[in-house]
């Protein structure tokens, strides 16, 4: 009996929780906060090129993409800043590839990116899919942190960084200094459960 090289090939990584994740049919059941945060804490932002003694992580960035989000639209329900925060959870499995890379990759990484992020909303209780008005306030957002880490960490200058992402309107300027792992994953954490606790409590309400 032969085997088709799609049913030998491991597709499922193992994370620290004891969870298999397969990475092409990821099933909600299998996903862990723990594991994201852990992850993110670990996937430097601009492949690492940044000033300070630590790089700056995904789960940094996501921390202040929800912290604009609910800058610019201070009634945001908690349900969308949970969004914002897990905006790029998926990356705690394929890492982050800065944007012309991406674009260089093709559909197929978008497709797989995007496959993960809504297994991850399922298994936290939100949406698969944001409302359009939604996605395009984390991706405001989203561009604003890119904008300020850009400048403040990653070597751009202003101009630069205003021709790639654009002026950032509405929020206050953030002074980024980069966490340890441990500091980051504690604080996505925390971040995560403050706002699954008060999205619990609104909808019970």
């Amino acid at each position: 009996m032969t085997s088709t090289k799609r049913d030998t090939a491991r597709a499922w990584q193992r994370m620290l929780s004891g969870r298999r994740l397969d990475l092409l049919d990821p099933s909600p059941l299998d996903i862990e906060i723990e594991d994201i945060a852990h992850g993110l804490a670990r996937v430097a932002r601009w492949n690492g090129q940044t000033k300070g003694d630590h790089a700056f992580s995904v789960a940094q960035h996501s921390l202040l993409v929800e912290r604009f989000v609910a800058d610019l639209r201070p009634r945001a329900a908690r349900p969308l800043r949970l969004s914002a925060l897990l905006h790029d959870a998926a990356e705690y499995v394929i890492g982050d590839l800065i944007s012309p890379f991406k674009a260089a990759v093709g559909l197929d990484y978008k497709a797989l990116e995007n496959t993960l992020a809504r297994a991850i909303h399922i298994r936290f209780g939100l949406p698969p899919d944001d409302e359009p008005d939604d996605v395009a306030l984390i991706k405001r957002a989203d561009r604003m942190s890119a904008f300020y880490e850009a400048t403040q960490l990653a070597g751009f200058s202003v101009a630069e960084a205003r021709k790639f992402f654009g002026a950032p309107r509405g929020v206050l300027p953030p002074r980024l200094i980069p966490m340890s792992a441990p500091e980051a994953q504690a604080a996505y954490l925390d971040r995560f459960r403050r706002l699954s606790l008060q999205s619990r409590i609104t909808n019970e309400e």
